[in-house]
């Protein structure tokens, strides 16, 4: 009885360490050589209720160690937190005093996810303000970035005509549950879209991280701005599908140095981030939900049970499963700095991660899909 999914789950393992990408490997970008000039760059930064942290996240953006014109543009999505005052604060204080540009979103359009009219607005008000700005970084509201990291982020996209460059920002992993789950988000999310996969303008798979996003301008025109994507919730790879499309050239790399300031705190926050988009992730679709719940029960789950449970050849296989998960894990904990402990306890991660999607579907059939900052979508996608 075990023999079978034991011998299944240990080919998927050997498939997914030698043929899936290297997605399991956490190695960091190499410097590139800068240019003799950079060019102007217009930041564009959607907030909703982030005055704990949003002026630490502009502060970080206007002292720059950039050599061309930066300017912020921060929307203020409706906030009521004296978020529009603590970036102002900040930017008073900061190396660049009169280089942010604050911005009140109007109110939301039926068919448009709030994030995406956020940058649609910040966009707009970019091309008034910085109308020769040759790119623009999206980047939330709750990112420190480093004081050289825009030079080398521009400078990477100029050296390889680059028409989106993307960083997945180290994220908060402080408490237990922060511990035990955030370097397991990032795991799946290079598991979903290998790096080297969507690196390659020949390959379909497409991705980026909404967290740091250096655009070309001339690209966002060319797929006819924001408009195209105004009812993903996950904007930021729906955004480097429609630029990769016909072969153009994205980049998605791990960061350095620059890292989110928001932290989770216990299990429930991280629940329900995980439960805010991961049936948005699958289409809405009921099939690719039991398909996603099989796939990960007999990845992750079945080689523990059937090592603890069966006898011979099959526990033989499904410990060498085991074994192959725990050590495809050990480079995204190092990358965190967590110790390689947390490895055999994936199962019980990724366990955690199915219930999270599965209460993903349930929210959506009550009517609580497509939640951002506490605001509802106001229609189905429009497809």
């Amino acid at each position: 009885m075990y023999l079978p999914v034991a011998a299944l789950a240990l080919a998927i393992w050997l498939y997914l360490l030698l043929g899936r990408g290297g997605y399991w490997r956490f190695g960091l970008p190499k410097a590139v050589v800068e240019p003799a000039a950079l060019p102007p760059v217009v930041a564009v930064v959607p907030a909703r209720n982030e005055a704990a942290v949003v002026g630490r996240a502009v502060a970080s953006l206007l002292d720059q160690d950039y050599p061309a014109p930066l300017h912020v543009v921060l929307v203020d999505d409706h906030s009521d937190d004296g978020t529009a005052a603590a970036a102002r604060a900040a930017a008073a204080g900061s190396r660049r005093p009169g280089g942010l540009t604050v911005c009140r979103a109007p109110v939301l359009p039926p068919g448009w996810a709030g994030k995406v009219w956020a940058m649609r607005t910040g966009l707009e008000a970019a091309a008034e303000t910085v109308p020769d700005a040759a790119y623009v970084l999206f980047t939330d509201a709750d990112i420190d970035h480093p004081p050289g990291g825009l030079r080398q982020l521009a400078a990477r996209s100029e050296a390889e005509r680059l028409d989106l460059n993307s960083l997945m920002v180290r994220l908060h992993c402080e408490t237990m549950a922060e511990r035990a789950t955030m370097p397991a988000f990032v795991y799946f999310f290079r598991m979903l879209y290998p790096f080297r996969w969507v690196n390659d303008p020949g390959h379909a798979v497409a991705a980026a991280a909404g967290g740091v996003m250096l655009v070309r301008r001339e690209a966002v025109d060319r797929i006819g701005g924001l408009t195209t994507i105004r009812s993903e919730l996950i904007d930021d790879c729906a955004l480097a599908a429609a630029i990769k499309a016909g072969g153009h050239r994205i980049r998605l790399e791990l960061a350095e140095e620059a890292r989110s300031l928001r932290g989770y705190g216990g299990a429930g926050n991280v629940w329900r981030m995980i439960a805010r988009s991961a049936y948005t992730q699958l289409r809405y679709s009921p099939l690719l939900l039991a398909g996603v719940a099989l796939a990960m029960t007999l990845v992750f789950i079945v080689p523990p049970v059937v090592t603890v449970a069966a006898e011979g050849p099959a526990r033989w296989m499904a410990a060498a499963a085991w074994t192959l998960m725990v050590a495809s894990y050990l480079p995204a904990l190092k990358y965190h700095g967590r110790s390689p402990l947390w490895a055999p306890a994936l199962p019980l991660v990724a366990a955690f991660y199915l219930g999270a999607t599965l209460d993903s579907a349930r929210r959506h059939r009550a009517g609580r899909g497509g939640e951002w900052k506490g605001r509802m979508r106001t229609t189905e996608p429009v497809r």
